[in-house]
């Protein structure tokens, strides 16, 4: 499988911006899919995670009310929109996906996306 994350850039404190995960080479629509993103410096962390179906999301804390993750099965894509962004979502973000359920930590990730950069000015 492989993963294709779009979207990142550079936006401004309070601003939006809304990152794809296009997938292809396997059929993803019976996969979870989640969106983890690893700041300089730290550790990679889970951001949001959703079900084959769409019908369980999870969000961490810190996105909560301000980041959604969706899906496009018929386009296998997954979508996390981002809103009322802080200097402090500044990371890269990597798209994830697991056979199993939703991966909320590292070693429940199958494949992983190679990344796009996202930083938020003050």
């Amino acid at each position: 499988v492989q993963l294709v994350e779009s979207g990142g850039g550079l936006v401004q404190a309070g601003g939006s911006l809304r990152l794809s995960c296009a997938a292809s080479g396997r059929t993803v629509s019976t996969s979870a899919m989640a969106w983890f993103r690893q700041a300089p410096g730290k550790e990679r962390e889970f951001v949001a995670g959703i079900n084959w179906s769409g019908s369980l999301k999870s969000h961490t804390d810190s996105v909560k009310g301000r980041f959604t993750i969706s899906r496009d099965n018929a386009k296998n894509t997954v979508f996390l929109q981002m809103n009322k962004m802080k200097p402090e979502d500044t990371a890269v973000y990597y798209c994830a996906l697991s056979g199993r359920m939703i991966p909320v930590r590292l070693d429940l990730v199958d494949s992983w996306g190679q990344g796009t950069q996202v930083t938020v000015s003050s």
